[in-house]
């Protein structure tokens, strides 16, 4: 897990795992409503999405998974950063 505040006023979080990385057909679906790639019944494909939701349309940010297959994945969440003035 790293942090970084990024120009123009935005904080980057990104979150890496070791693992074996996401193909590309997997890829371009991982933020899909409902898709899952395990067996029926034990996952509702809803985590990503509902990620998706909170970076993207709440606080007008930017969620990106960055994967290579063999390679780790990364997910990278740029959110920019509220002046809070009283």
């Amino acid at each position: 897990m790293s942090t970084s505040i990024q120009k123009d006023n935005w904080v980057k979080i990104g979150i890496k795992d070791n693992g074996s990385g996401i193909d590309d057909a997997v890829k371009t679906k991982v933020f899909d409503p409902f898709f899952t790639t395990k067996p029926v019944g034990t996952g509702t494909g809803l985590g990503l999405s509902v990620s998706y939701q909170i970076v993207v349309d709440k606080h007008h940010g930017r969620l990106e998974c960055i994967s290579t297959v063999g390679e780790e994945t990364e997910f990278a969440i740029e959110i920019p950063i509220a002046n809070s003035r009283s």
